[in-house]
């Protein structure tokens, strides 16, 4: 399919609200925190996705289907996209700040640029280089909390160090996605495709959910407020976020795209101040600019 390269307003605003929906995503993680274990959120939000793409997707399931077919492929991203992304993340907001796990998780152009070096023989330009450098810099700037004198003495916060690991699991994901194998049943039907990776991305979060129980202390205060708070991260962030994404990435291209992904960061320093009441700090300023403009330098022609 051709990709219109130009943006509109109506795609801009479909590009905007997965970022919302994803930093979203993470405030809630955090207001549900003492609630329930991260592993097992993880596990609860894709099991009630898994209800809600049912009755658009049933026919994925079938004795026969593609689906079973591609097992190893859909296993593997599964596993990066459903298993480990969502609950390194929510493992992160038990001790970062939504605003912390945003702003590292956009260093992923530094992780999408090797993971597609070494991994996929990729070729990088000195333009993604210097992007990827200034990314790296705001990534730094939000370890050190501003002061780089804890930077040299590398006391990082352990939630910092999983959301890195989820933007690395993410990385392999996207590039991944960007060698699509899958046969075109799946991979022109978006609830189909979700379907298929939910499915086997359940035996993955599920056997984490596991762990945790087993090795944990964990529990679950089941109410209201977490009733709310699983029915919007498996709507929203689950399924809203990535169809709106995806129609957004056949209308202008994946580059262009690229640049709302960075959005999430503003918009989590928002909804932190209006629901945690956790105001941003000067060096959040600082390290959303240096993202924004790594983004800005590597997707420039």
């Amino acid at each position: 399919m051709a990709m219109n390269q130009r943006l509109s307003p109506a795609t801009a605003l479909l590009l905007a609200l997965p970022p919302l929906l994803w930093a979203g995503n993470a405030v809630t993680g955090r207001l549900v925190s003492t609630l329930i274990g991260p592993m097992t959120l993880n596990f609860l939000r894709w099991v009630l996705a898994f209800v809600i793409l049912l009755p658009l997707a049933y026919r994925v399931l079938r004795p026969g289907s593609a689906l079973w077919a591609g097992w190893k492929r859909f296993s593997v991203l599964g596993l990066l996209g459903v298993g480990c992304y969502n609950a390194l993340q929510y493992l992160a907001l038990q001790t970062s700040t939504p605003l912390n796990v945003t702003l590292v998780a956009s260093s992923g152009p530094v992780w999408m640029l090797l993971v597609g070096a070494l991994f996929f023989g990729e070729p990088v330009s000195r333009r993604q280089i210097a992007g990827a450098a200034l990314s790296l810099v705001g990534v730094l700037v939000v370890l050190s909390r501003g002061s780089w004198e804890l930077l040299a003495q590398v006391r990082l916060v352990p939630g910092d160090l999983y959301v890195l690991l989820a933007t690395l699991a993410w990385a392999f994901y996207s590039w991944l996605l960007a060698r699509p194998s899958e046969p075109a049943e799946i991979r022109n039907d978006w609830a189909a495709f979700i379907m298929a990776q939910i499915v086997f991305g359940l035996g993955w979060s599920g056997l984490f959910a596991a762990g945790e129980w087993l090795l944990t202390d964990t529990h679950i205060s089941w109410g209201w407020p977490l009733a709310a708070a699983l029915l919007y991260i498996a709507v929203g962030p689950a399924i809203i976020a990535y169809r709106c994404w995806g129609m957004g990435v056949q209308r202008v291209g994946p580059a262009t795209a690229g640049f709302f992904s960075n959005l999430t960061p503003l918009f989590a320093a928002l909804l932190s101040v209006a629901f945690l009441g956790e105001l941003p700090h000067l060096y959040h300023v600082l390290a959303f600019a240096l993202l924004v403009g790594g983004i800005v330098v590597s997707a420039r022609r």
